[in-house]
């Protein structure tokens, strides 16, 4: 099975997918600055950046999760494999940019809470192996992230960031390949609506700015 007939067949679907959440996510944004953040001053240009690439590492993810969830097992190293890709992008990346506007410990935090979620939610379709995984995979992906915003926080953060969410980007789309590949001859049972994108990208990018723009953080970025 060749990446050409992935991309033919399974490239769209994924592509769908990212196009909904993000213009969830800019259009969540867009209200929030509207009515609130526009009137902070020097806003966009301290957090616009890490805000905006938070939102692009969602985007990324969900096509994985939204199509995973809409089998009821998987083999078990898939399954694994899938929880521990998954959890560690989903831990490493918002963990990373949380990390660069609030610090290491709320970083931290915030990437293992949406890593772990969504490592346990990916790796159960091959039960508790693939569960443990996800577990594992986002809470180390969460504290590596935002040690990484901070190690890197005096030393070209912003391109940091970039070549970061370029390198997930390609981990994710090879995740996506193997998922295609494995899941091919599996029957699908649940399709998964595009309600559920919305509703996770809605809650993700609400609760990231908030907590980039207006929560707590650490004395070095106080």
């Amino acid at each position: 099975m060749s990446f050409k007939e992935f991309r033919e067949k399974d490239l769209g679907r994924i592509t769908k997918t990212v196009l909904i959440s993000l213009i969830t996510s800019f259009v969540v944004f867009g209200i929030v600055y509207f009515f609130k953040l526009r009137y902070i001053d020097g806003l966009l240009p301290k957090f616009g950046f890490y805000i905006f690439f938070a939102i692009l590492s969602y985007a990324l993810i969900m096509p994985t999760l939204k199509k995973v969830r809409g089998y009821e097992s998987l083999p078990c190293m898939s399954g694994m494999m899938i929880g521990m890709t998954v959890g560690m992008m989903a831990g490493f990346l918002p963990g990373f940019f949380v990390g660069a506007t609030n610090g290491m410990f709320w970083g931290s935090i915030w990437g293992m809470l949406v890593g772990m979620t969504f490592g346990i939610l990916s790796g159960k379709c091959c039960g508790i192996m693939g569960v443990m995984e996800g577990m594992m995979a986002g809470f180390m992906g969460g504290l590596m992230g935002a040690m990484t915003a901070l190690m890197m926080f005096n030393d070209n953060l912003r391109a940091s960031g970039v070549v970061i969410f370029i390198i997930g980007a390609i981990i994710m789309t090879g995740l996506n390949f193997l998922i295609y590949k494995e899941t091919k001859s599996f029957e699908r049972k649940t399709e998964i609506e595009e309600l559920f994108t919305i509703v996770v990208s809605f809650i993700l990018t609400t609760l990231t700015i908030w907590l980039s723009v207006f929560g707590p953080r650490s004395a070095l970025l106080a």
